[in-house]
C-alpha cells in the first residue's frame, strides 16, 4: 500500500523523531544532575551506546520510547481497537516492516543487556512516558541502584 503522505511530508516527520537528547532523556539527565549524580551520555564504547551512564557506579540507564522498543508487543497495549502492539502492526500499512523492525528492537535490547552485564555493568531501562510522568520515580530506581553498588 502506498505511503499516504508526501515524500516531503514524511520526511519531516521521520526527522522529528530524535534517537538521542529525547525530552524524556533531558528530564531525567536534569533530575539526576540536581541530585548531585555526574554522568556521561551517549557512551559509544559501551554495548547499545547507553543514553546515561554512571560510570563510577557501573550503572548504564536507557530510556526507550514505548513504539520503537516493543512496549505491549503481545499483550497489555493500550489501544481502544487492538489488544497489543503487534496486533496494531499487523493491520499497518506495512506490517511485514514494522513487525520485523519492533521485533529486531527488543531482541537488540535483550541481547545489550546481557553484553553489559556480562561486562560488570547494571543495566536500567525506562519508557519515556514512565520518565516524564514520574521522574522522582525513576531517579528513586536508579538511586536504590547506586546504593546496591556501593554495598558491592
Amino acid at each position: 500500500m502506498a505511503d499516504i503522505k508526501s515524500a516531503k511530508a514524511r520526511s519531516k516527520n521521520m526527522a522529528a523523531i530524535h534517537s538521542k537528547d529525547t525530552k524524556a532523556e533531558i528530564v531525567l539527565r536534569k533530575a539526576l544532575w540536581h541530585k548531585g549524580y555526574r554522568y556521561r551520555k551517549n557512551v559509544n564504547s559501551l554495548p547499545g551506546k547507553p543514553d546515561i551512564v554512571l560510570a563510577k557506579y557501573r550503572i548504564c540507564i536507557f530510556v526507550d520510547s514505548e513504539f520503537f522498543h516493543g512496549k505491549g508487543f503481545n499483550d497489555g497495549y493500550q489501544s481502544r481497537k487492538y489488544t497489543s502492539l503487534r496486533e496494531q502492526l499487523e493491520h499497518s500499512n506495512h506490517p511485514g516492516f514494522w513487525l520485523e523492525k519492533i521485533q529486531n528492537n527488543m531482541s537488540h535490547d535483550l541481547k545489550v543487556n546481557a553484553e553489559l552485564k556480562g561486562k560488570g555493568w547494571k543495566v536500567l531501562r525506562f519508557w519515556s512516558k514512565d520518565v516524564l510522568g514520574d521522574t522522582g520515580r525513576c531517579v528513586q530506581t536508579i538511586e536504590e541502584a547506586v546504593l546496591d553498588s556501593k554495598l558491592e
